[in-house]
């Protein structure tokens, strides 16, 4: 199996600031800072989705208390929100980021580098996400540093079967208003 890919430094190895992101919610919002010096592909793919207006009006679709909240790909009406076909990025879950409580991470199918616009953000400690010798992980990119009180309480909120979902989407829906970047 290949490891997963080593982060790439600029060439004159100064790492840039950690980026910021406020996400404001319809229940409040959240400013989440993105490492970009060990998730540096992740990150750079995050922000073309965020400077292009994807995450606006999307919903968080998936919440499992005590696990994850899921949101960037689905509307509303669970209409999934379209992404580029050559859209995805490659796995850094070897970057030595944890999957732990407030950091988010690119989500993923099955295939280890098939993460395109969705995010989740760890609820709890989630450890099983992050790689082993024999399998891919999922990346970490960020942490939320201000508003966990925000992603706790998306992280228990109602949730049942809704659209295509058997189970685990909001019952009200959590829409994503508005995405800044704080300091480009």
């Amino acid at each position: 199996m290949a490891s997963a890919q080593e982060p790439t430094l600029p060439e004159d190895d100064t790492l840039p600031p950690d980026t910021q992101v406020r996400f404001v919610t319809n229940l409040g919002a959240f400013v989440a800072e993105l490492d970009i010096g060990r998730a540096p592909l992740t990150v750079e793919h995050f922000l073309s989705y965020v400077n292009a207006g994807h995450y606006e009006g999307t919903i968080f679709h998936r919440v499992i208390q005590g696990f994850v909240a899921q949101t960037g790909g689905f509307t509303s009406n669970l209409v999934e929100k379209p992404t580029p076909a050559d859209g995805n990025v490659m796995n850094e879950s070897g970057n030595g980021l944890s999957n732990i409580r407030g950091t988010i991470g690119i989500a993923r199918g099955n295939a280890p580098h098939g993460g395109k616009a969705q995010f989740y953000i760890n609820l709890s400690d989630n450890t099983d996400l992050n790689p082993r010798p024999t399998r891919w992980g999922f990346a970490v990119f960020g942490k939320i540093v201000e508003g966990m009180e925000i992603v706790d309480q998306i992280g228990h909120v109602d949730v049942g079967a809704r659209g295509v979902f058997e189970r685990d989407v909001p019952i009200q829906n959590i829409i994503i208003e508005s995405v800044e970047i704080l300091n480009e």
